[in-house]
């Protein structure tokens, strides 16, 4: 597989995911355009690609508004005089439970997540149909916005937008050749450091050790770059018949999520009104048939389990 000659955008791409992301569709040929709010940030990523053989060009820009959509093809098409592919990794958080959450946290991520992918997809996607370019179009879920998390209700939001977005847009961008897919990460990032159950996992990633088998085959849950070869491969052209769909991957494990279905379905003659739910309402809402919510963890093996707070610095003295 080869991205020889092509052009690829990735916002949100000066470190983590995206930066995995970026190097590794550079290191399969293609020239990217690094994105950061931050120039120095953008400026090291930039360094980095090129150390490794890359070509790259930054434009430091906060996504989200049509401006930055349009700053980001622009750049594209100065420093490389195409566009073929664009993932849409730029993100922040702003996590506090419902009532603690102002409406600046929720507007902050929002914009970005979930505007920011729209308009940048918007104005690839006018460029690729205007000039006849069967182009690529990754965008980045996450488990949050297909199964819900405590404190992220505007994350969560942002995230199962991107997914209805992109089922819809799979159907507007059908003619044109261009394909549009979600992937859904789980992997070690500047989030998961903070949650202890991931712990014994991302130190051992910092550390640049092999994660445990537990997290890496039962979790699915591994490193950036265990992702980013899912999101060169639907950069390329063996994936012109995969579009539409939102799709997991972390660690050992690779997931094709289904699209919301019924779970279950019943017909009453003349409609459902209040005294009819009544009395059908055990059958109807049986614990059988309630779906259930939020992310679901295996127990933890004993040699896994976090180390309590201040452990090790009591070991260090």
């Amino acid at each position: 597989m080869s991205l020889n000659g092509k052009v690829a955008i990735v916002t949100g791409s000066g470190q983590g995911l995206g930066l995995a992301y970026a190097r590794e569709l550079a290191r399969r040929g293609a020239a990217v355009v690094i994105n950061d709010v931050n120039a120095e940030t953008a400026a090291q990523a930039l360094a980095q690609i090129e150390a490794d053989g890359g070509k790259a060009t930054a434009v430091v820009v906060p996504v989200g508004t049509t401006e930055a959509a349009k700053a980001l093809v622009s750049g594209a098409l100065e420093a490389f005089g195409r566009l073929d592919i664009l993932v849409t990794n730029a993100g922040i958080l702003r996590d506090k439970s419902l009532l603690k959450m102002s409406d600046e946290d929720f507007d902050l991520v929002i914009n970005v997540h979930l505007k920011g992918t729209f308009t940048c997809v918007r104005e690839a996607f006018g460029y690729f149909k205007e000039n006849n370019i069967p182009g690529r179009i990754i965008t980045i879920g996450s488990p949050t916005g297909q199964r819900g998390n405590f404190g992220q209700s505007n994350y969560a939001a942002a995230k199962a937008g991107i997914v209805g977005m992109v089922r819809t847009w799979a159907l507007e961008m059908k003619k044109a050749g261009v394909t549009v897919n979600a992937v859904i990460p789980v992997a070690a990032t500047a989030m998961t450091k903070t949650v202890p159950y991931f712990q014994k996992a991302v130190e051992a990633d910092e550390r640049g050790e092999a994660m445990p088998s537990f997290f890496r085959h039962e979790l699915g849950f591994g490193t950036a770059e265990d992702v980013a070869g899912l999101v060169a491969f639907l950069a390329s052209d063996e994936a012109a018949n995969i579009t539409g769909q939102a799709i997991g991957a972390g660690g050992d494990r690779l997931q094709l999520w289904t699209h919301p279905q019924a779970a279950t379905t019943e017909y009453r003659k003349g409609g459902w009104d209040y005294e009819a739910l009544r009395g059908q309402a055990a059958e109807l809402f049986s614990k059988e048939n309630l779906q259930s919510y939020g992310e679901e963890f295996l127990p933890l093996p004993a040699e896994l389990q976090p180390e309590p707070a201040g452990a090790s610095a009591t070991a260090a003295r």
